[in-house]
């Protein structure tokens, strides 16, 4: 029985953390942003939730038990810290932007979400053998990792087949993978490490 496991209730304060440092407060940052017209930020932002949009594509796989799922959600984790900081005109602009709640704020999520990023990778690297399992949903050390998406599932999705959903979140991932691809080989050789496009 999941209730058994041991490292249950930190999985489910991974998740809690996880809406809170990826959702909540970059929403509210993100309509700040651009109510106080504070361009790098809002850019910033921009960049951020296109990387994290593959969290969102995990929650999907994980409501079908796909085992691709804790490879996505592992490479999210990575890749949402690389995005907060890779982009050396914005962090410059936004450094030189003039001090104020905004700014404290931006700056204190963006270390926060960071720091939260890593640990939550390092912790969840012992459970990327469940992408590999033939049925993830069937092995209770996997499995407790998917009772949040589920979760999920019955609050938004009642009326939708798991089976639906995992397929919205093979699509969602063949998108992203596409686009990410496009980047590196494409996008990344001409721009380098600035955001604005040359």
């Amino acid at each position: 029985m999941n209730n058994e496991l041991w490292f249950r209730p930190f999985v489910w304060m991974d998740y809690r953390l996880a809406v809170l440092f990826a959702v909540i407060i970059p929403i509210i940052l993100l309509i700040w942003a651009y109510v106080e017209k504070a361009e790098g930020i809002q850019r910033l932002l921009t960049i951020y939730w296109r990387v994290a949009s593959l969290l969102t594509i995990t929650v999907y796989l994980m409501i079908a038990g796909f085992g691709v799922s804790f490879i996505s959600g592992l490479i999210g984790l990575i890749l949402i810290p690389i995005s907060l900081w890779f982009w050396v005109d914005l962090n410059d602009e936004i450094e030189y932007q003039s001090n104020g709640p905004l700014k404290l704020l931006f700056t204190s999520w963006r270390w926060a979400t960071t720091v939260y990023c890593i640990l939550s990778a390092i912790a969840f690297i012992p459970f990327v053998g469940c992408g590999f399992s033939s049925s993830p949903i069937a092995t209770p050390y996997c499995r407790v990792w998917l009772e949040a998406p589920l979760l999920f599932k019955d609050y938004f999705h009642p009326n939708s087949k798991p089976a639906f959903l995992g397929f919205l979140g093979i699509v969602g991932l063949i998108i992203y993978v596409l686009y990410l691809s496009y980047f590196v080989v494409v996008k990344l050789g001409k721009q380098g490490r600035s955001a604005t496009p040359q």
